[in-house]
């Protein structure tokens, strides 16, 4: 068969830039050895309904990327088709009806610049160089999420090709079942989602940042205190903590205590993060910062730059829970125990969610999210740090309700990402959709 010409490039396995092109399609600088038979760059839809007719036609399994920030790699596929759609970024604004269109591979941080000139708002990928696409299939959890609700719950289309190598809009009233599982699917979505619909906001008059610094000493009583704070904090804040073996102002092992704050006055982001200077235990901070003024920009780009250094292998795993965090505590102190050199981190947020979501297939969340990110640089590390993330969240099972597919392990740990009503009306969907299952789905799932 003679492949269709199209303007995207295509690499077959051995060809001289093939592991480059495979490398540069995942911020993990892990390599799990797996290897697609062929990559494709697309440029545009052409290339992309070409690449799924050409994957049908030569039996092949189709494995996609946005922008490479997958810490599983998900898309690293043994013989697969390998789709990067980190060329398709297009970004158009209707600031008329408030609405913009974006292709998947548009990062977090060029819309919201795009955006901030016309004083709108979306709540994109708290990184900068987050590829929409990914962010958005899996839920969506951005800037000012807990106010304005997940990303997803904005996108009101999208244009996907499917399995045979149509092309179809889908909406709340056209196509409704796709749209459903485009909201929240993740990597186990069957199509190739080409183009996103999204219902725009007015953009926060305040956005500004409160910053508390522990050592790690008192790791115990501030998690407590954060802990039992944390239902009563304005949606504006996305208050979180950082365990960090360089946290910021001291360059030891600490506990970082971030109040992030998107409001329409600074006075009331003052209001808003006001506990913080309150709270019992602010006389034992080595460093408190006032509430200051950044833009989101800032904020995207200093977290890149401290926490998710290029040049990395991650192994990163998570869980949602509702207990309370006391029992927890002696396994917290294990994690920084044992906590591997910068930049691993873990990371405890206050989520708190509303009673109720629109219907689509994000359907598990919780009041509190614990993310375990394991970075190792260079050649010298010991055999615990590789394993550090997966041991010490499979050790926390007991308190966990499930993961978050952001931050996903499922290759190494299964475990629920969906509530299980929502997870077989979209396996039911899938087998309608691609009945010859030729997106890969899931990964620790059967193919």
């Amino acid at each position: 068969m003679t492949p269709t010409k199209t303007a995207g490039r295509v690499l077959s396995q051995g060809a001289p830039d093939f592991d480059a092109a495979l490398r540069d399609s995942s911020f993990n600088a892990q390599d799990p050895g797996h290897r697609p038979k062929l990559i494709v760059q697309a440029r545009e839809v052409a290339d992309v309904v070409a690449a799924v007719k050409r994957a049908r036609d030569e039996g092949l399994r189709i494995s996609i990327c946005s922008g490479g920030h997958s810490w599983a790699q998900n898309h690293f596929r043994e013989g697969a088709l390998l789709l990067d759609l980190s060329r398709l970024n297009l970004i158009v604004l209707d600031e008329a009806n408030g609405t913009a269109k974006i292709g998947p591979g548009c990062l977090a941080g060029d819309l919201d610049k795009a955006l901030a000139r016309r004083n709108l708002f979306f709540p994109t990928a708290h990184a900068y160089t987050v590829g929409m696409g990914g962010f958005l299939l899996q839920g969506g959890f951005g800037w000012n999420s807990r106010a304005l609700g997940l990303a997803c719950q904005s996108v009101i289309g999208v244009d996907v090709v499917l399995a045979d190598g149509s092309i179809v809009h889908a909406t709340e009233r056209e196509n409704p079942e796709l749209l459903w599982a485009a909201r929240g699917a993740g990597p186990g979505f069957f199509g190739v989602v080409v183009q996103f619909h999204l219902r725009l906001h007015e953009r926060p008059k305040f956005i500004g940042l409160k910053l508390q610094v522990f050592r790690i000493r008192h790791l115990e009583e501030v998690m407590a205190w954060a802990d039992a704070v944390g239902p009563e904090v304005p949606a504006s804040v996305e208050f979180q903590m950082v365990m960090n073996r360089r946290a910021m102002g001291i360059f030891a092992h600490g506990l970082e205590v971030y109040g992030p704050v998107l409001t329409n006055s600074r006075r009331e982001a003052r209001d808003a993060v006001r506990f913080i200077d309150q709270g019992p235990f602010r006389k034992k901070a080595s460093l408190t910062l006032p509430l200051l003024p950044v833009s989101l920009g800032f904020m995207m780009n200093s977290g890149e730059k401290t926490l998710f250094l290029p040049n990395t292998r991650w192994t990163t795993d998570s869980m949602w829970m509702d207990t309370p965090i006391s029992p927890m505590l002696p396994a917290m102190r294990d994690i920084a125990d044992s906590q591997p050199p910068a930049p691993s981190h873990a990371l405890w947020l206050n989520w708190n969610p509303p009673a109720s979501r629109p219907d689509m297939a994000f359907s598990l969340e919780a009041r509190t999210y614990i993310a375990l990110y394991g970075g190792l640089r260079g050649k010298t590390q010991r055999p615990a740090d590789e394993t550090w993330a997966t041991d010490h969240m499979q050790a926390l099972q007991p308190h966990s309700r499930g993961i978050q597919l952001a931050d996903e392990n499922l290759g190494r740990r299964p475990a629920p990402f969906m509530a299980p009503a929502n997870l077989t009306r979209l396996e039911a969907l899938r087998a309608r959709f691609d009945p010859d299952g030729r997106f890969n789905s899931y990964m620790g799932r059967p193919a």
